[in-house]
């Protein structure tokens, strides 16, 4: 079910930072208080292959979006010790040490099921155990949502586990959507910031495309 335009859900999650310290965190509600785009993404699990790749090149870009107004947190289904673990884990040892950035603790799934990105392939109900069975790692795919300043998602994507994110089309997304809240026009196929954009009439697009 796609949420883009709808309020993001409004649920509080444990927290890890890079002091070690666990803490509450609603993107729902730091994104209306601190009146900040939010950029979360999810990734599968801790200390595997794809996803530091991924974690490292937002914290590289951090600075960017900052400039935008948007804050970047990160989240997964372990739990907090195991992100400080992870974040103390130094860079050439496949680890995140540097991060500095929030990172989620969806330890009992409830956002992530909200969200529904849970690497569920099948649910099902063992006779022999009386117990309901679930097929898949119960993980979350590379989920990434932007979020306004009044907590509506304005964009959601979801990549499978092998297939790591571009940071820089989520930076172009923050632009055009700014640009829009700013000017009230519309971004066409490949804006980037300093790029033409156009107003939503048919005289516009049809000037746009003779250009």
């Amino acid at each position: 079910m796609a949420l883009v335009g709808k309020q993001f859900p409004n649920i509080s999650v444990d927290a890890m930072n890079e002091m070690g310290d666990t803490f509450k965190l609603n993107v729902l509600e730091e994104a209306k208080k601190n009146n900040k785009k939010v950029l979360l993404f999810w990734y599968p699990k801790d200390f595997t292959f794809v996803c530091p790749t991924e974690i490292h090149s937002f914290q590289e870009a951090l600075s960017k979006f900052e400039d935008r107004n948007t804050m970047v947190i990160g989240a997964s289904c372990d739990t907090p010790e195991v992100h400080f673990a992870w974040l103390n884990t130094p860079k050439d040892d496949g680890g995140i040490e540097g991060v500095t950035y929030p990172l989620l603790a969806d330890t009992n799934r409830n956002l992530a099921n909200a969200l529904g990105i849970l690497d569920i392939t099948n649910e099902r109900y063992d006779d022999e155990t009386g117990l309901l069975m679930v097929d898949g790692d119960n993980v979350t795919y590379r989920a990434t949502y932007l979020i306004d300043e009044e907590g509506k998602i304005f964009h959601e994507s979801v990549n499978d586990m092998p297939l790591g994110r571009n940071v820089n089309e989520f930076i172009r997304l923050v632009d055009a959507y700014t640009h829009v809240q700013k000017n009230g026009e519309v971004c066409p196929a490949n804006w980037e910031e300093g790029k033409e954009a156009m107003q939503a009439t048919r005289e516009a697009v049809a000037t746009y495309l003779r250009n």
